[in-house]
């Protein structure tokens, strides 16, 4: 009986650091895609596989668009059972779905059903979860709706930053991979259905999305500033000739008589509804 063949598709760094786990067990990849060189530069995470491709004797591919029949024919030749995909932002399709004689997992980091969607590591702040997670689970037609393989559970402390959350979602995966990977490599994975009844959907966020409001409370403030900071775009809030770009900060609730903005080199005082938010990180911006 031959060794289950695994491939991979990644563009990013949550992908390598997964790849790097594979290899650090034991595992092996049969083949490896990702982006040309000259796509994706602004994409966040954002990473080239060609020198850990190299070291491993992984045959690479690189494409525009993953479902090319460059990827479908080169699943087929590699006789690839299983076709991983992290942090890929396009749609995988039917026919690349189905290429891998086993199918196509990807990994969601929500607990899935919940959470499906855009933007999860935000909305979990946002939402004043107690807990989140990252999912693996088999790639069907619908948006994050396959059959799950496993999940990572992860608790989210009340000062938890897009930042801090977005580092244990990665090292998550790479628990994930590795608590996977000998079940998956031998075909003795099981897969469980998405409870319908518990499913929700997440929308996608923009830069916009982060404006701080005169109509925010104290810890609508802090959630949203918390939520948006690195890698994200962060929350801001306007004058009349300056965007004030907030990246940390402390909420002090039931304060009153406080002028609007007031700046003392080292904090910002932010009004809300019950009191002040204090910046302790910002930046100050010319209005375009």
């Amino acid at each position: 009986m031959r060794m289950t063949r695994i491939g991979f598709v990644t563009c990013v760094q949550l992908g390598l650091v997964c790849m790097e786990a594979i290899y650090r067990i034991g595992g092996r990849l049969e083949l490896a895609v990702t982006l040309h060189d000259h796509l994706g530069q602004r994409k966040s995470g954002r990473v080239y596989i060609d020198g850990f491709c190299a070291r491993n004797a992984i045959d690479l591919i690189k494409i525009g668009n993953v479902n090319e029949h460059t990827v479908i024919d080169a699943v087929v030749a590699k006789q690839i059972d299983w076709l991983l995909i992290i942090g890929w932002s396009q749609i995988a399709r039917k026919p690349l779905l189905d290429a891998p004689a086993l199918g196509t997992l990807g990994i969601h980091p929500t607990l899935l059903p919940e959470g499906r969607g855009r933007a999860s590591i935000p909305w979990a702040i946002l939402k004043g979860l107690k807990r989140t997670g990252v999912t693996l689970f088999k790639l069907d037609e619908g948006v994050d709706t396959g059959e799950i393989v496993a999940h990572e559970v992860l608790p989210i402390a009340p000062d938890e930053t897009a930042y801090s959350l977005y580092k244990r979602v990665q090292l998550a995966h790479e628990i994930l991979i590795e608590q996977v990977w000998a079940p998956l490599s031998d075909g003795a994975i099981c897969l469980m259905p998405q409870d319908e009844g518990s499913a929700s959907q997440w929308p996608a966020r923009t830069p916009e999305d982060g404006r701080i409001t005169a109509q925010m409370n104290c810890q609508d403030i802090d959630r949203l500033v918390r939520a948006t900071t690195h890698p994200y775009p962060g929350a801001f809030f306007d004058t009349s000739s300056h965007r004030y770009r907030i990246w940390a900060g402390v909420a002090e609730c039931e304060q009153a008589h406080f002028q609007f903005l007031h700046s003392d080199g080292r904090t910002l005082e932010i009004p809300a509804t019950d009191g002040q938010f204090i910046a302790t990180e910002w930046a100050e911006e010319e209005k375009v």
